[in-house]
């Protein structure tokens, strides 16, 4: 979408309901003025956290790349992010299958099911993984962490390949079967391919968001296993100077990368415009 076009938007929209115009723009600033606050304290040249910056340099982004429990805590994140994405996924396109396509009764049920995710706290699904599965079972913490980043990516996974897959028309797939392909072919062929768009941004959005948690990963990990954000976290209340920063600037600046390319290549708007059929 054009930068005209949001503004021309966002225009209408103060014009026509000047009260939800103004909340909005409200609601902008207070999300985004923080994070300029944060970027312009990584560029500072001083030696504390302060705003404005005392002069300009990128000293910190360097101390941030050479501090080692910033890069261990990386190589943990991504490990379990792309995991727990991975399981998801698999998980979730099965289900979405038979939400959408399949004949099983209580299907409003099972959805809201695999979507009660994203209603119940994270310190709360925590508490109970910890219980039930850590004490409990005497599972380690990685694969309990593990199980709970997958229950928390399930919503996405079910949702936004629910999305792609009502974009999608269920007359190709019986066409192939109607062919003479098997079930599993007709899967592979030609409703996967259908499916793929909904696949990335599922998988783009579980990632983002298993990287960058917080509680979940606050109550179930240790010393031998931390996630980049705890590590993070744990050196804000021990240190004060702008090296967290710069980390968290180039974590943004990741993000923002991934979701152009993804935008660019996929095209997030398509894909959500199906969750309202």
């Amino acid at each position: 979408m054009s930068g005209p076009t949001i503004q021309t938007r966002t225009r209408s929209l103060k014009l026509r309901h000047p009260v939800a115009g103004t909340l909005a723009v409200a609601g902008y600033v207070v999300m985004i003025v923080p994070i300029l606050f944060v970027v312009a304290t990584a560029f500072t040249a001083g030696s504390t956290l302060r705003f404005p910056p005392e002069g300009l340099s990128l000293k910190w982004f360097g101390e941030a790349l050479a501090y080692s429990p910033f890069m261990e805590a990386v190589v943990s994140s991504l490990e379990l992010a792309v995991l727990a994405t991975a399981l998801a996924l698999a998980l979730g396109v099965p289900v979405t299958l038979a939400i959408h396509r399949g004949r099983i009764p209580g299907k409003g049920l099972l959805e809201g099911l695999f979507l009660s995710p994203l209603v119940v706290p994270e310190l709360v699904v925590g508490l109970a993984l910890y219980q039930q599965l850590m004490i409990g079972l005497h599972l380690d913490n990685f694969t309990t962490l593990l199980l709970g980043h997958t229950a928390l990516l399930l919503p996405y996974a079910v949702r936004v390949t629910g999305a792609s897959l009502a974009l999608a028309d269920p007359a190709l797939e019986e066409a192939a079967r109607g062919l003479g392909a098997s079930p599993l072919r007709a899967f592979v062929t030609v409703t996967l391919p259908m499916l793929r768009p909904g696949l990335i941004s599922a998988g783009l959005l579980g990632f983002v968001t298993s990287f960058n948690n917080v509680p979940l990963s606050l109550l179930l990990q240790t010393r031998d296993f931390r996630t980049l954000p705890v590590t993070m976290l744990d050196y804000v209340q021990q240190s004060y100077d702008p090296m967290v920063a710069a980390a968290s600037t180039l974590v943004l600046a990741a993000t923002v990368v991934v979701a152009i390319v993804a935008e660019r290549t996929v095209g997030f708007a398509k894909i959500f415009g199906g969750i309202n059929r």
